[in-house]
This record gives C-alpha cells, sequence and structure tokens, in this order.
C-alpha cells in the first residue's frame, strides 16, 4: 500500500525503531525491497534519484514502482520518495509524476541560500500535500572532498542551524550529518553522538535521517535510533549486491544467455541484503516479536 512517507517516520520515531529508505535504479531492484518488506513485515521508503528518471523515463519508472507497490506490499504501508532533488525544477518534475514526498538537497550551499530554496520547495510541495526532506550539513562522497583531511567540524551538521531551518521553513524531516558519509569515503572514527542529542534534543518532532547508512553495523545502528535516528538511506550495499552477481555470471566467458537469469539472481541478492537492513533497525521489542508494525 502506497503510504505517506512523512507519516511513515514519525510512526518509526514515536516507537523507537528506524525505517529503511532504500534506492532503487529499476524493476528488480523495486521487487527486491517489496518483497524484502513484505516478507518481514516492515514499513521501508522506495527512493529513487533524478539520474534514475533521466536513465528509465520518467513516468515509465515511477509508474513501474507505483505498480510494483500495488500489487505486492498488500496493506503494508510503503513510502515513494525522490532522493536528493538538487533543483525546484527537480522538484516540480517529481511531483508533477505524482510523488508525495521530495527532497531538497542544498546542503552544499551556504545556510542562507539552503534557507531560501527549501522554503521555495515546501511552499510549492505542501499546497498539494507533498512532504519535504531538506539537508544541512555535509555528506561527504569520493571526490568531492579529501578524505585524509577532513574536517568533521565543519562538515557535520550545526544543532541551532538545523533548528533555525526548520523553524523558517517549514520542512518536514531533516537529513543530518554526524560523522557519516557517502559510498566509499572513510567516515568519522565514530559518530558525534553529543551532536546528534542536542539536535534531538532541538527538535523532538522532526524526524532526522541518516545517509552514507550503507555500512553502518550492529551498535552504531541501535546507537543511533536510541539516540532518534528515524530513517537510514542505503544505496551502496545494494549495489554492490546486485553488481556482484553480474560480476559472477561475465567474469569469464558468460554463456548464460537469458538476461532474465542473471537478473533474478541479483534480484535474490539485493533481497537478502534489504530483509538484513530491516532486521537492523528494529528495535529489540520488535526483533523479539518479528514485527516492526
Amino acid at each position: 500500500m502506497l503510504a505517506n512517507v512523512k507519516n511513515i517516520l514519525i510512526e518509526a520515531q514515536k516507537n523507537g525503531y528506524a525505517v529503511g529508505a532504500f534506492n532503487t535504479p529499476d524493476m528488480e531492484v523495486t521487487q527486491a525491497i517489496v518483497r524484502a518488506a513484505v516478507k518481514l513485515k516492515s514499513p521501508v521508503v522506495v527512493q529513487f534519484t533524478e539520474k534514475t528518471l533521466d536513465y528509465a523515463g520518467d513516468s515509465v519508472i515511477v509508474e513501474v514502482i507505483k505498480a510494483i507497490i500495488d500489487k505486492e506490499s498488500g496493506s503494508l504501508p510503503i513510502g515513494l520518495h525522490l532522493d536528493h532533488g538538487r533543483s525546484l525544477d527537480t522538484i516540480v518534475r517529481a511531483i508533477e509524476l505524482g510523488i508525495e514526498s521530495v527532497m531538497i538537497d542544498a546542503a552544499g550551499q551556504p545556510l542562507h541560500d539552503n534557507m531560501a530554496i527549501t522554503k521555495r520547495v515546501v511552499e510549492y510541495a505542501h499546497p498539494k500535500g507533498v512532504s519535504v526532506q531538506a539537508e544541512i550539513g555535509v555528506v561527504p562522497s569520493m571526490g568531492e572532498y579529501d578524505q585524509n583531511n577532513t574536517d568533521w567540524d565543519k562538515l557535520m551538521t550545526d544543532p541551532l542551524e538545523a533548528k533555525w531551518l526548520v523553524e523558517e521553513t517549514g520542512v518536514d524531516t531533516l537529513a543530518i550529518a554526524i560523522g557519516n558519509a557517502h559510498g566509499f569515503f572513510r567516515e568519522r572514527s565514530e559518530p558525534d553522538w553529543k551532536r546528534l542529542d542536542m539536535i534531538r534534543k532541538l527538535l523532538p518532532n522532526t524526524p532526522l535521517v541518516l545517509h552514507g547508512a550503507s555500512d553502518w553495523m550492529d551498535h552504531k545502528v541501535e546507537e543511533a535510533v536510541k539516540r532518534g535516528i528515524a530513517c537510514f538511506n542505503i544505496d551502496t550495499d545494494l549495489r554492490i549486491a546486485f553488481n556482484t552477481v553480474l560480476c559472477k555470471f561475465t567474469k569469464d566467458k558468460c554463456d548464460i544467455i537469458d538476461p532474465r537469469k542473471v537478473l533474478a539472481e541479483a534480484r535474490d541478492a539485493v533481497q537478502k541484503v534489504v530483509e538484513e537492513k530491516i532486521e537492523l533497525f528494529r528495535n529489540p521489542k520488535q526483533k523479539e516479536n518479528g514485527n516492526s508494525k
């Protein structure tokens, strides 16, 4: 069942667990995400980027994702979200496709510019019933910053600036930076838990999101959820699972003629990763009961 992303995250925050927001580029990965969620009876968010729209075609990929959610999820809440929208034009593009949750990523801009574009997005989206995620603080990635000389204090979210941004713009959810990093960029040796505590204290009613969290495991996830993270974005680990299967079939002379055999196995590998992440994001009580709802 297609559901409101904001409501999914508020429910997670209220009940002390986190939701996985999983990126998809195609039909197979979408099926893997939804099937894992259904198997474990856990709400998830399926998300895509502007690059995916460019690759697959706007209405094509959105209709595929919606059809899979509609046909396979039953009454389980599944959110659909635009990840890392870089401009108002991209936001408008997604909303016109019927997307009810969008992210405006202006974290790399000066604070006042970030606030200005975020406010414009909120003013456009809210009257249409669309929730908005903003980002403040920098989650670095390879090629953008020198990972051998990272000044984390300059990159991480300033709690007071986070509060100001939310209050001035009316944004619904907030992606923050506490030492997390995209892709294979080397993260801070330990997340800045005190910073997270302060952000949570200043924004008690705003669901907080962590990007670049694919490789977060066990104690780091448990600690983040305990301190108020309601959503983890997962992309890199899904790509690795999918591509590992493709490489297995193609590293020698591949004698597979039917691509569906390769894609089906890749889909299964992605589903396994999604299931592992869902289990990781549950709180102890849910793990005992086997249900995240």
